[in-house]
């Protein structure tokens, strides 16, 4: 056998069915807890090697004194419509971005009938649309008949809440307007939710504060890029999505006056290793940047001590982002420890807290 045509070896932490485990579907979380900081809270010390099992209402007890929690502050629009072309045909259109009440928006169309130029969709008796362009990567450009707060505001009325499909088939209703959005959104611009903040409450934010520890906020706009398969089984070759993110002058400001920081979430991670440089976080660009950072075993994680994250999907990006933190035996190790105590996963489900 020829060099050329020897099977290239590749280590395991870089394999995609590396990332394999088998979850009971009943384990699958379709509504949060109610009150959302009664969810459970699995709490890694890797220094100790230490698990806990806790209630995030009690996150105050766990974390270090004078720690800064980083949180993603964007704020999930309903961007899931339903209606018809003028065919008959039903259709469903996911809007993409940008968003911001402009009439062309990028989308994902779901129809039994063939997609076109010139197809004409209608979703209410105000609303309607017109595909423009058919791009590469198989999303389309559709010419909205509104814009601006027009646009805006028929969107909040008909547009649906865009839950993952693991939950309830992906059709929502008005319980997840609430549910599916953190009690800091700020700014519109994502259509899934940072699912690590889902578990925050007042109650929460006022214990923290009463151990002085401090909060600054990130913003990056979550797209449908975060749900998309890995799908090389060398890790190495798999092409991140890229997302908008942005990070206010005073806020930079805190990230660099405090050492323990705490990542709320995948996405705040993701944006923090972007912009971290030589100790310190710099802006890259001015105004809106973007980040399309693969996290995996291999790559060193260096800007946070600690993260609070959900328990992600088999073979995810997001699962191979906590191995980078504590390796990928370990992470599947904590997962199995979750499973057998029957925490519940995904985005509405329970939390975990890995301290370095």
């Amino acid at each position: 056998m020829t060099q050329e045509n020897r099977p290239v070896h590749i280590p395991e932490d870089l394999k995609l069915s590396s990332y394999h485990f088998d979850l009971p579907e009943r384990l699958i979380a379709m509504r949060p807890t109610e009150k959302r900081d009664q969810c459970r809270l699995l709490v890694y010390n890797a220094k100790k090697d230490m698990i806990k099992h806790a209630k995030f209402k009690d996150l105050h007890h766990y974390l270090p004194d004078n720690s800064l929690l980083v949180r993603n502050q964007t704020k999930v629009l309903p961007c899931r419509l339903l209606g018809q072309k003028s065919t008959g045909a039903k259709c469903e259109v996911f809007i993409l971005g940008p968003f911001g009440g402009m009439s062309i928006q990028n989308v994902l169309i779901k129809s039994s009938a063939k997609k076109k130029l010139g197809d004409d969709f209608i979703f209410s008796n105000q609303l309607s649309g017109k595909i423009i362009e058919i791009n590469k990567d198989r999303t389309f450009q559709l010419q909205f008949n509104l814009e601006g707060t027009a646009f805006e505001n028929v969107l909040d009325e008909i547009a649906k809440i865009p839950i993952p499909p693991y939950i309830r088939n992906g059709e929502s209703d008005k319980r997840d307007i609430d549910d599916y959005q953190t009690i800091y959104a700020k700014v519109p611009g994502s259509v899934a939710a940072p699912t690590a903040g889902l578990h925050f409450t007042n109650e929460v934010m006022d214990n923290l504060k009463s151990k002085n520890i401090a909060t600054a906020n990130v913003t990056l706009h979550v797209g449908m890029g975060t749900f998309a398969p890995v799908n090389t089984e060398d890790l190495r070759n798999h092409i991140m999505h890229s997302e908008k993110f942005f990070v206010e002058k005073e806020e930079l400001e805190k990230l660099n006056n405090k050492n323990e920081r705490i990542a709320v979430g995948t996405t705040s991670l993701r944006v923090l290793e972007t912009i971290y440089n030589g100790n310190e976080f710099k802006q890259r660009v001015e105004g809106v940047d973007e980040t399309n950072i693969f996290l995996y075993p291999g790559k060193e994680v260096k800007s946070i001590k600690g993260m609070i994250t959900n328990f992600h999907l088999p073979e995810s990006s997001l699962l191979m982002l906590v191995s980078a933190l504590i390796g990928r035996v370990k992470t599947l190790e904590l997962y199995q420890e979750a499973i057998n105590k029957k925490y519940r996963f995904f985005s509405y489900g329970d939390a975990m807290l890995i301290l370095r």
